[in-house]
């Protein structure tokens, strides 16, 4: 997205601070992470990190004392529109912000999707990785009603993730996930391959577009990035 001119900012609510490896960034201090924007005193103050030698890509990290913060969301009135509260009444000026979001479903998934706009589903090609993302687009739906959202953020899709074409329950569930897709009523996104410089280029903090560019594996993510694109244009 920043090669095409629009800027990002990527907000990492994950404990495990997942962003920080990924983006090659050091451990931030707690008053410079996503703990500060969701506790009660913030009054603006983004904290944002600009990554990749990019001024458009800017990240707000996460921090292990998430977990904490996640447990006082519960007690506090509008907990689970905490980081929706902080982006309309301080509002980030890039064209799409990123909610990068913890495994297991908790108050910090229910902040992001009161918060999005839209949600994208990353597929493992495992059985029970297959269940856990159907299960995830039912939570999806039955949350955004208990929590009234309106509109209820649409799933732009499934996205097949580290698809080796030499494991055959790989290419048995990928023949399979067209039919799960059509059921669910979802688009079904092009598989992203598995490669061992997607763990290269995390190891060295950067995305494989600018680790490898010329890597096969890099124009998997197109049709993903054309579609926020459109959205992006059709807002304006």
């Amino acid at each position: 997205m920043g090669r095409r001119g629009f800027s990002v900012a990527i907000i990492d609510l994950d404990p495990q601070r997942s962003l920080d490896v990924f983006c090659g960034l050091s451990a931030a201090e707690v008053s410079s992470t996503l703990v500060k924007v969701l506790s009660k005193d913030f009054h603006g103050e983004w904290d944002l990190v600009s990554v990749w030698e990019s001024s458009k890509i800017q990240v707000c990290q996460g921090h292990p004392l998430l977990a904490e913060m996640a447990n006082e969301l519960v007690i506090r009135k509008r907990g689970e529109y905490a980081l929706s509260d902080r982006l309309k009444n301080y509002p980030l000026p890039h064209h799409l912000i990123i909610l990068d979001c913890p495994a297991t479903l908790g108050m910090l998934n229910v902040n992001a999707l009161a918060a999005s706009t839209h949600v994208l589903v990353p597929v493992q090609l495992e059985m029970k990785a297959i269940s856990g993302s159907a299960e995830l687009v039912e939570w999806c739906i039955s949350t955004g009603d208990e929590l009234q959202l309106s509109p209820r953020p649409p799933i732009l899709g499934f996205v097949p993730s580290m698809y080796d074409d030499t494991v055959a329950m790989h290419r048995q569930y990928l023949e399979q996930l067209p039919e799960i897709a059509e059921h669910l009523h979802l688009k079904l996104y092009p598989k992203v391959r598995n490669s061992n410089e997607f763990k290269n280029a995390s190891a060295h903090g950067l995305p494989l577009q600018k680790y490898r560019p010329k890597h096969p594996a890099s124009k998997d993510f197109k049709q993903i990035t054309d579609d926020l694109v459109a959205l992006i244009k059709e807002k304006k």
